[in-house]
């Protein structure tokens, strides 16, 4: 028998737009997908209709395909009401289904009885005592029926590819409701069948999901089918060790993009890392994160989010960039007069585009310089070197001035860097000299503003 192709799904729900928390989970799906050699299923789960909107729709895949994380199945929740409709059926003929009239306060009411006393919040199943006469008497009032599904009081037991052995009791689990008072499924019942439906083998998902496993795989059996392998990742907390701000958590992948210029790599590499054994660092080749992908690395101990060590595996990756790489992104960011010798110089220097247009800006101005003192700027732009510049003419040159005029520490460098820039702060000095040119050098240092931009 040929064994069944492996297939996992991502499933956001395009209530809002994809952060680093659940895209976190997609790149893992991605990789688990592509490790395995199977097919990665993108499915919106957009039963919720009020608050599902299309734009998010459209921006989840938006996100995906800048991430390149594509998929090769799609699918919407809300194309498939017929299907949830029969095997609903299915479940209350089967007494699996059950409806329940309480109230949300008098829900409330018995939770709150219940912690009272130190017991567990577990539904008592009085809906299962109810005659048709006290049934039709909630109706007459105008009450509708949510539904729960009927746990069997059996163990529940998998083996997770992350946690390792899993066993929940039936009886310790209240019963889930499935379907709420206007009759809509909830995300439970729907993603079961979905799974079943698409033939899902693998599921992927937040640890704090594993109680909602334990009852979907009742679910799986109720509909007469077997569920497929999961894998419960750890919830990511703040670099301090606490729970995810909601900054932090709601951190877009789109604010990524288009206001932190991020390179989709370096969000890849660092998601792909988290929560592993393997160390955190700047990837360039997915080949690689593929290749290295197993569920075995995957701690149970919960991974500190650092977005400054996201910036820093984005900084790597752009100081390691070829100039036709990177070519195209400096085009979109007004930057096309940047050439290759000036990139390959300022490349190392550089954490995002924008100091490159710092860059360019100080080397080829427009520059007011500022002067200090007249008369040691005078003597300093006496000793610029002749002939061509290097990286080497900086300690050439300022090791004579230093020599000559008998300055040092900031006396000696703020002064040069203020005449050169008109700034106290900014570009490292020995780069941005070669950059400038001698006659643009000595122009500023004699208090000339030259507009050569």
């Amino acid at each position: 028998m040929t064994p069944q192709k492996p297939k996992i799904r991502f499933a956001p729900s395009p209530t809002g737009k994809l952060h680093v928390g659940n895209v976190r989970t997609a790149v893992i799906v991605w990789l688990a997908v592509k490790k395995l050699g199977g097919t990665f299923l993108l499915r919106l789960d957009d039963t919720d209709v009020e608050r599902s909107k299309e734009e998010y729709a459209e921006a989840i895949q938006r996100d995906l395909t800048w991430l390149g994380l594509e998929w090769d199945e799609f699918a919407r929740q809300r194309d498939r009401q017929d299907r949830y409709d029969a095997c609903i059926q299915k479940l209350k003929d089967d007494g699996r289904l059950y409806a329940c009239y309480e109230t949300p306060e008098e829900l409330a009411l018995k939770r709150k009885s219940l912690l009272s006393r130190g017991l567990p919040p577990i539904y008592d199943r009085a809906a299962l005592e109810l005659s048709d006469e006290q049934k039709a008497k909630y109706e007459a009032e105008g009450r509708s029926p949510h539904w729960r599904f009927l746990l069997n009081y059996d163990p529940i037991e998998w083996d997770d590819l992350i946690r390792g052995p899993v066993k929940f009791e039936g009886k310790d689990l209240a019963d889930p409701v499935l379907i709420r008072e206007d009759g809509t499924p909830l995300y439970h019942l729907c993603s079961v069948i979905d799974d079943i439906d698409f033939d899902i083998t693998h599921i992927i998902r937040g640890e704090d999901h594993v109680t909602n496993t334990a009852t979907h795989i009742q679910m799986f059996e109720a509909l007469g089918a077997k569920p497929p392998l999961c894998a419960h990742l750890s919830l990511i907390s703040d670099a301090a060790g606490g729970k995810l701000s909601k900054r932090i958590g709601s951190l877009g992948i789109e604010t990524l993009r288009e206001e932190k210029k991020l390179n989709p790599m370096a969000i890849l590499s660092y998601l792909a890392l988290l929560g592993t054994s393997m160390p955190i660092e700047a990837v360039r080749d997915r080949q690689k994160l593929i290749d290295t992908f197993d569920f075995s690395n995957f701690s149970r101990s919960t991974p500190k989010f650092d977005e400054e060590e996201l910036y820093r595996l984005n900084t790597k990756l752009l100081q390691e960039t070829a100039f036709e790489e990177i070519k195209p992104h400096l085009q979109q960011a007004n930057l096309e007069q940047v050439d290759e010798a000036f990139w390959l110089a300022v490349r190392s220097n550089i954490e995002n585009l924008e100091d490159v247009r710092e860059w360019w800006r100080v080397a080829h101005g427009p520059v007011t310089p500022e002067i200090e003192d007249a008369d040691f700027a005078k003597a300093a732009a006496a000793l610029l070197p002749s002939g061509d510049w290097d990286e080497n003419t900086w300690n050439v040159w300022i090791n004579d001035v230093k020599e000559q005029t008998g300055r040092k520490g900031k006396q000696l460098f703020m002064p040069i860097r203020k005449a050169l820039t008109g700034m106290e702060h900014g570009p490292e000095l020995p780069v941005l000299l070669s950059l400038i040119g001698r006659a643009e050098a000595e122009s500023r240092l004699k208090g000339q503003t030259k507009n050569a931009a």
